[in-house]
């Protein structure tokens, strides 16, 4: 145990003392809590609909806000588009044209965009640059859906008024949602899982990367003789563990912590991101930690099967196979959190590292359910540290062309 406690310190040392390490973490807990702090200095209203900056009062040399400018040629015989109607759009300032030659070169000079109206339900849309989040013509159809039955109810001896009262009649819905609102809750959780399969593959490789080095230099032969393959292997990944969860605890400490500090000035914008319930924050440090120590005791063990780092690749492809595999599943089966797919996904050590805090946050889950889940988990990775340690101690003193894992767990098998 003396040993154990030695390696580990020196390995946390060694990610401590890094200063590309606490520069990144810093710089990236920084770099979050300024940008969630915005709003207090900065109008982001267009974003968040709340005008508050600094202590929530309008700067007096504010400028006005800034409308979107569109243009217009209406060549219906009645002439349907009625200006002061089109002026009660909140935020647009709606410009008459002439032709459809001088439309077009008022947006290349710099309208938002321009309408041809030709018939009573019928246009043409101009813009130069058409965005991916372009609604304009959603806006202007319902636009000129509205003018045509005011000239429709014209023309009909018809009371507009009482026609859209009626088709508009307003409907009160109480939602009472019993369990989880799984809507509000999907991008947070989304967000999560691509924390921790980052966290697993960035930390993973570099413990696998590591054992490689020390074997590279020979550096192995030295540490082998003063302390045990087992301290060896168990002081790497813990460190790594105790490492990444400093790293990761204080990024995302800074950025959830900011956001609930300034969440109002973000008029509740992030919440479907950033605003996580502490059940699932719990769930997901037990599970994601679970599930960062269960493949780093794989990826050290890997990496003492090769003895050059370019060779690494190699040994942990199939690793990196089942990986990826999960995370994709566990992002498909996100929309469907109380399937079966994703209930047997949550008790596997490989996959339940994301999914378990996926099914706590979204769906319908037992109180004993996360409990065996974390259970099976701990056992798993008991197991994977033992059969880490011992393809670890085997491998690390042979040289020469990488080692396959099946060629490693037969060898294992005979020496015992």
């Amino acid at each position: 145990m003396r040993k154990f406690w030695i390696v580990l310190k020196y390995e946390l040392r060694d990610y401590l003392n890094s200063k590309g390490f606490v520069a990144m973490t810093l710089l990236l807990a920084i770099a979050g809590a300024v940008l969630l702090f915005l709003p207090r200095f900065v109008d982001m209203s267009g974003f968040t609909g709340v005008q508050i900056v600094g202590n929530g009062s309008q700067p007096e040399d504010m400028e006005e806000e800034q409308k979107t400018v569109f243009g217009y040629v209406d060549l219906t015989e009645s002439g349907i588009l009625q200006e002061e109607f089109l002026q009660q759009v909140p935020g647009i300032e709606w410009k008459r044209v002439d032709s459809r030659e001088e439309l077009e070169l008022s947006v290349k000079a710099g309208y938002d965009a321009g309408f041809v109206v030709t018939g009573p339900t019928e246009y043409e849309y101009y813009v130069f640059n058409k965005s991916m989040s372009d609604s304009n013509t959603v806006l202007f159809n319902g636009l000129l859906q509205q003018l045509y039955r005011i000239d429709y109810c014209a023309r009909n001896g018809l009371d507009v008024n009482e026609i859209t009262e009626m088709y508009n009649v307003p409907i009160t819905v109480n939602e009472q949602i019993l369990n989880k609102d799984t809507g509000s809750n999907y991008w947070y959780c989304y967000v999560l899982v691509i924390v921790v399969f980052m966290l697993i593959t960035l930390y993973g490789q570099m413990i696998a990367v590591s054992v490689t080095n020390e074997k590279s230099n020979r550096a192995i032969e030295v540490l082998v003789t003063s302390t045990t393959p087992n301290s060896l292997l168990f002081g790497k990944v813990i460190a790594g563990a105790l490492g990444s969860l400093a790293q990761v605890g204080i990024i995302l400490g800074a950025t959830l912590l900011s956001y609930q500090v300034n969440r109002e000035q973000w008029g509740g914008a992030l919440d479907m991101f950033l605003h996580v319930p502490g059940e699932v924050l719990v769930a997901f440090a037990f599970f994601g930690l679970g599930g960062y120590l269960f493949y780093a005791f794989l990826y050290g063990a890997l990496g003492a099967l090769v003895s050059k780092t370019e060779d690494i690749s190699k040994s942990i492809s199939g690793l990196m196979t089942v990986i990826m595999v999960v995370y994709f599943f566990s992002l498909i089966q996100l929309s469907n959190v109380d399937g079966p797919v994703i209930k047997v996904l949550s008790y596997l050590p490989v996959s339940s590292y994301s999914t378990m805090f996926a099914r706590i946050a979204m769906g319908t889950v037992a109180p004993w359910e996360p409990v065996v889940s974390f259970l099976i988990l701990a056992a798993s990775i008991f197991g994977a540290g033992v059969l880490g340690a011992k393809i670890y101690r085997m491998g690390t003193l042979r040289y020469g062309n990488p080692i396959k894992i099946g060629t490693a767990l037969k060898d294992l098998k005979k020496s015992e």
